[in-house]
């Protein structure tokens, strides 16, 4: 089974540790833990890896967030990837930070490159994985938050954070949408 794990973020050093790129940092951290590395390629940087009877294609887009949907879909059917094998690593103002939530499809919750790969994708029946990143921020400064970078603290327990949304993402594949909810979304 051939899976297309798509973590979303923008392009460039100004953006490397921001909020926005949480989906980029959860496959920089699979892929240095299962010792792959990342290549240049049209629409994205991708790494591929094995698990088990499974094979991921991470994708880390290039188009910036909000045109994500052109590299996720580029990459589906270069790699005949059907729309229920591919989860979405979004970062999430809702949810507190760290707290991670697998859903198998929903709304864009106004959040620029959900938007754009529901347009794309013509639907929003997709899985994601949200990535808490709080909502700590003055009204009218949300740009500036999830451009931000997260607090000392909160970079002290990124590993663990990053670690759990590796087995996530295993799961996910290995044993599917609903069982992996069920598993993880209550912890």
């Amino acid at each position: 089974m051939k899976y297309l794990i798509c973590g979303l973020g923008n392009i460039g050093n100004e953006y490397e540790m921001t909020r926005h790129n949480i989906g980029f940092r959860v496959l920089d951290a699979l892929a240095k833990a299962s010792n792959i590395v990342f290549n240049d390629n049209r629409y994205g940087a991708t790494a591929e890896l094995k698990i088990k009877n499974c094979q991921l294609i991470l994708l880390k887009p290039s188009t910036f967030m909000n045109l994500s949907g052109n590299a996720l879909r580029y990459w589906m059917q270069k790699e005949n990837i059907p729309v229920e094998n591919v989860l979405v690593i979004v970062d999430d103002l809702s949810l507190p930070f760290g707290t991670l939530r697998l859903k198998a499809k929903g709304s864009d919750a106004g959040h620029n490159g959900l938007k754009d790969i529901a347009r794309v994708l013509g639907n929003d029946k997709y899985a994601r994985l949200r990535f808490g990143i709080d909502n700590n921020f003055e009204k009218g400064r949300q740009v500036d938050f999830v451009l931000g970078n997260f607090s000392k603290e909160q970079e002290e327990i990124m590993p663990d954070k990053l670690e759990r949304a590796a087995e996530i993402i295993k799961s996910f594949c290995l044993a599917g949408i609903q069982i992996t909810m069920n598993q993880f979304n209550n912890k």
